[in-house]
Formats: C-alpha cells, sequence, structure tokens
C-alpha cells in the first residue's frame, strides 16, 4: 500500500526584535538626565518683612524718609510710585521699563551704579585660568556686589501690590530691582491709605 504523500506547511515564528527599542530608550534616558542637570532654576533673592513678634506693625516699612521709594501695582498694569512718608508724599503714575520706573530708580540710586559699574571694570581683567583662583575672584565680587547693593548710598524700596496686580507685574519690578543694582527692598501689604492715593490721583483729587 503507498504512503500518502502530503506536504506539510513549514511554520513560521513571529519574533519582533525589541533590541533596537532598548538602545532608543537609553539614549532618551541619557537625554533627559543631561537636560534636568543643565537646567537650573533661576532663583531671585527677596526681602520680606519681618514676623517677629516684638516688632510693631508700623515698623516693619520703617526706612529713611530721603531713601525711601513706595512702588505700587495696581490693575491693568499700572503702577504707581512716592518717595517719602506716605502721609506726607504726592504719588505719582509711572510706567514699566527704561522710561518709567526704571529711570526713577536709576536716578535715585546713581552712586552704586556708578560703584558696580567700577567693579565690573576692575573684575573683568581679572580672569584666571586657576580654578581655585577663579572661584575666589567670583566670590569676592559676589561679595562687594552685595556691599554696594546695600550701601547707605542706594535707596530702600517698598514694593505694594493691590488684589488687581497681576503676578508679572511683581516680577517685572523684582527685575528692575536687579537691574538698578538695590539690594535693599521689601514686599509689604498695601494699606488703606495707599488705595485712597491711588483713587484720588485717578479722579484728579487731592491725595
Amino acid at each position: 500500500m503507498a504512503k500518502k504523500s502530503g506536504s506539510k506547511q513549514k511554520k513560521m515564528n513571529a519574533r519582533v526584535d525589541f533590541t533596537p527599542m532598548v538602545d532608543m530608550i537609553m539614549l532618551l534616558v541619557t537625554f533627559f538626565m543631561l537636560c534636568t542637570t543643565l537646567i537650573k532654576p533661576q532663583t531671585m533673592e527677596i526681602t520680606m518683612p519681618s514676623d517677629k513678634d516684638d516688632l510693631k506693625q508700623e515698623n516693619k516699612s520703617q526706612v529713611a524718609a530721603d531713601k525711601a521709594i513706595t512702588i505700587i501695582l495696581d490693575k491693568d498694569d499700572a503702577i504707581y510710585y512716592f518717595e517719602g512718608k506716605p502721609d506726607e508724599a504726592e504719588l505719582h503714575k509711572t510706567s514699566y521699563g527704561k522710561n518709567g520706573i526704571r529711570a526713577v530708580l536709576m536716578s535715585k540710586n546713581a552712586i552704586a551704579q556708578k560703584k558696580v559699574k567700577e567693579l565690573k571694570a576692575e573684575f573683568a581683567g581679572r580672569y584666571s585660568a586657576n580654578v581655585a583662583q577663579d572661584k575666589k575672584n567670583k566670590e569676592e565680587y559676589k561679595k562687594r556686589l552685595s556691599e554696594i547693593k546695600n550701601g547707605d548710598d542706594t535707596p530702600s524700596v517698598i514694593i505694594k501690590a493691590t488684589d488687581g496686580a497681576s503676578y508679572k507685574n511683581l516680577i517685572d519690578v523684582l527685575d528692575e530691582m536687579q537691574i538698578c543694582s538695590i539690594g535693599r527692598y521689601v514686599i509689604d501689604k498695601i494699606a488703606e491709605q495707599d488705595k485712597i492715593k491711588i483713587k484720588n490721583l485717578e479722579n484728579g483729587g487731592a491725595q
């Protein structure tokens, strides 16, 4: 009896090679690790009013009248300022940028600005290839810059914001503190007297 001859189909094994995928994942992990390391958060030094129990409320914003500037931020990007004591000072409206509040701060901080310029020129020629010496120079520069910004020649700035002011407005003003080399500034709560001054100014009345 003859055997039946039949053809058998060869079974194919479906197999996916994940080796290239592993290599790609490792590259992505390495990329994100490097990016996380290189992108450092930029911080800004802010001097906040003291909350000590032995410090009276009226002393939190008390500074020398001839060096004091109060900046008030309001809705619709409005910005105001006055110099000296609140009950004696005249409120002025200005704007953001170099022709506005920056010009006011620069004029009040001209001496410190000159010192900062001289300090930068001094340290510009003190670059050292020696890592330890270069680090020492940077620390000295930072220390002397801080002394200039907090010196007696610099004004003390009080920053206040109404409920209508935006977070961007506050950041813009804090940037001006750095640009104008002002190291003594505080963020304080706006007083009812400040709101009245704004209202009177906008209405064209007495402040």
